[in-house]
């Protein structure tokens, strides 16, 4: 029997899923591939730097699937490019049944749309990259290349996988696959029915209500952070990586990152890697 369900994968808490925009680009791709695979509808989706969400339409059967498909095209892909092996294994996923008539459906997608608002990424969804916030109640015609316009080696390069997709996928002028092409943008508006509705739910949704409130300016991404850290450990300790440094110096690059980024301890984990407890430690033991 089909039905909806939002999904969405444990957090990292000492590493992050993308590093940059190719890994964020591959991903969006495969949610286009897995999708297609395995007849999973997808409504709502958000690519966020140590977890995800979807909320998908099928059956159980259709969305374990769906999770499967994409999370071994994707550990494909890190072991492939990044040399990264068995860490989404280690990555739990939450399935939850959600339903049209108590508007827990509703309250689930926008739950999903306000993610990177609530991480202080962005002010509106509509302006987050890895998503699908600005589809929905959008006249706008995305402008791209129809992807049967590419080579088939482009397109498995492309993809990461020989599937072929439908000729009305769109590849957008950043080299991904346009969420209009997959995500369910007409069964989405039919069910808010309406923009001002679709803005009510966004509004009250319990993931952002407090970001909305305090009107924030964005915080720097996850992936932002990351690049400086080479840069970083260049310029003040001549080494490239952190596994070089010593706790003394390990402290004080944890200390640039809260003075240059303000970046918060759950975040200078995820991007540097060190676990929490020993984030915390050594800038108590350094201070």
């Amino acid at each position: 029997m089909r039905g909806y369900y939002l999904i969405s994968t444990e957090h990292f808490t000492d590493r992050i899923w993308f590093r940059d925009d190719d890994d964020f680009k591959t991903a969006m791709n495969l949610i286009a591939v897995a999708s297609f695979l395995t007849s999973a509808v997808v409504l709502d989706f958000v690519l966020m730097s140590n977890h995800l969400h979807f909320v998908l339409s099928g059956t159980e059967e259709q969305i374990c699937r769906f999770l499967s498909k994409f999370k071994r095209l994707y550990s494909m892909y890190l072991f492939n490019y990044r040399g990264t092996s068995k860490m989404l294994k280690r990555n739990n996923v939450d399935i939850r049944p959600v339903y049209l008539e108590d508007e827990s459906l509703k309250r689930a997608i926008a739950y999903v749309q306000m993610n990177p608002v609530a991480a202080n990424i962005c002010v509106y969804p509509h302006q987050y990259r890895w998503g699908c916030g600005d589809v929905f109640f959008n006249q706008h015609t995305k402008e791209g290349t129809p992807i049967d316009s590419f080579s088939k080696n482009s397109r498995e390069k492309l993809l990461h996988s020989r599937v072929e997709l439908p000729s009305s996928f769109i590849v957008t002028s950043d080299n991904y696959i346009s969420p209009d092409s997959f995500v369910a943008k007409k069964l989405v508006e039919n069910i808010f029915k309406t923009p001002k509705s679709f803005q009510f739910f966004l509004r009250q949704s319990s993931k952002a209500r407090n970001r909305l409130e305090k009107d924030p300016m964005p915080s720097f991404r996850d992936q932002t952070i990351n690049m400086c850290i080479t840069d970083l450990c260049l310029t003040m300790f001549k080494t490239e990586t952190i596994a070089e440094l010593n706790k003394a110096n390990t402290a004080e690059l944890l200390k640039q990152l809260q003075y240059r980024f303000s970046s918060d301890l759950a975040q200078i984990s995820r991007v540097t890697g060190i676990p929490y407890p020993e984030v915390t430690k050594l800038l108590e033991d350094f201070r």
